[in-house]
C-alpha cells in the first residue's frame, strides 16, 4: 500500500475521495468517503472563507435494488481521522487497507432526510492490480488513481450476504472542481474477463482510457469521440449507452438525476455499467446549492 494515499489534503478548496462500487445480483452499492466533500453546499460556500476540506468530511451510501433506490446516505463531518496509515475514519464510518490487499469499508450511518439508521460492508479483494496516479487534464491539479479496477467483492447490509464485483479508486484535487475542471462523463464497465473504464473530463478533448484483466492493468489516454448523449429532465446531457459497442441498446436506467448530477446503470447478460455525469459549474450556482441541502444531513463527530 502507498502510504501517502491517506494523506489528507488540507488546502481551502482542496478534496480527496475514496470511492467503491459492487454489483451482486439486482443489488449495486456505491459507497464514497469524501475528505473535503465535493457535493457538500456548505463547503462551497465555506472554500471563500477558508475553510478547509478536513473540516468538511462526508460519507455517501447508495443503495440500488432493481434499478430503484434503496437507501441513501449522505452526512457530513466536521473532521476526518486516520489511524496506523491504512484506516480512515468519518463518523462511525472507515475505510481500511489490510496487510493481505483487501479494501474493507463499514458504514455505520443513518440515511438523509430522514435518519434511518443504516449499516453496511463492503470488502475488496483485488483480481486486477492498481495503476500509478494520472492527472485527469494536463496543467490541471485534478488527480485519479484506480486502486482496485477489478475485485471479488462481498457486500452485507440489512442481514443479507452478497457476493459480486467490486471497484475501487481515489481522486484528489487541489482546487474546487468547477473552478478548472467544470465536470466529466465516467464510465465503469465489469464483464465476464475483464473491467474497463472510460472518464472523460468535461470540456477536455481527451479521455482515460483503464482495462483490467487478471494479467494486468493498462491506463492510456485516448481521442475522446463524440458521445451520443439525451436530456433528462432536469436538462443535463446523460450518454445514450453505456456499454461501447451496443448503441443500440435501450437507453441505461437513471439512479440518480439532478441539474448537476446523474448516475446510470445497464445490464447486458454478465455485463454490467455504471456510469456518472457531474456538472460543477452548475452546483456552485446558489439556487442549485441550496437544493443540495435536501439530500445531505449534517452528524457530529464520532
Amino acid at each position: 500500500m502507498n502510504r501517502s494515499l491517506l494523506e489528507l489534503p488540507n488546502r481551502p478548496g482542496a478534496y480527496r475521495w475514496y470511492y467503491a462500487d459492487v454489483t451482486a445480483g439486482d443489488v449495486t452499492a456505491v459507497v464514497i468517503l469524501m475528505v473535503g466533500a465535493v457535493f457538500s453546499p456548505r463547503y462551497s460556500i465555506a472554500v471563500g472563507r477558508g475553510g478547509r476540506p478536513t473540516e468538511h468530511c462526508a460519507v455517501n451510501l447508495a443503495l440500488y435494488r432493481g434499478g430503484a433506490r434503496w437507501h441513501w446516505v449522505l452526512s457530513e463531518y466536521p473532521a476526518a481521522s486516520v489511524e496506523d496509515g491504512r484506516t480512515l475514519r468519518i463518523g462511525a464510518s472507515s475505510l481500511h487497507y489490510a496487510a493481505d490487499g483487501r479494501v474493507v469499508i463499514q458504514v455505520v450511518d443513518r440515511t438523509a432526510p430522514w435518519g434511518r439508521p443504516t449499516e453496511a460492508s463492503l470488502e475488496l479483494t483485488p483480481e486486477a492490480p492498481a495503476v500509478d496516479e494520472v492527472q485527469l487534464v494536463e496543467g490541471q491539479p485534478h488527480f485519479w488513481q484506480p486502486l482496485a479496477p477489478r475485485a471479488r467483492a462481498t457486500l452485507k447490509v440489512q442481514g443479507e450476504e452478497l457476493t459480486g464485483r467490486g471497484y475501487h479508486d481515489t481522486n484528489r484535487g487541489e482546487e474546487p472542481l468547477g473552478s478548472g475542471l467544470p465536470g466529466w462523463q465516467w464510465l465503469r464497465v465489469h464483464r465476464r474477463r475483464t473491467s474497463e473504464v472510460i472518464y472523460r473530463p468535461r470540456g477536455s478533448g481527451e479521455a482515460l482510457h483503464l482495462i483490467s484483466t487478471s494479467r494486468g492493468s493498462s491506463l492510456e489516454r485516448i481521442a475522446a469521440a463524440p458521445a451520443l448523449e439525451r436530456r433528462t429532465a432536469w436538462g443535463l446531457n446523460v450518454p445514450r449507452s453505456l456499454m461501447p459497442g451496443h448503441a443500440g441498446l435501450e437507453q441505461p436506467r437513471l439512479l440518480e438525476s439532478s441539474p448537476f448530477y446523474a448516475r446510470l446503470e445497464s445490464r447486458l447478460g454478465p455485463s454490467h455499467a455504471l456510469g456518472e455525469v457531474a456538472d460543477f459549474e452548475k452546483f456552485h450556482r446558489p439556487y442549485l446549492r441550496w437544493m443540495a441541502h435536501f439530500r445531505t444531513r449534517e452528524g457530529s463527530a464520532a
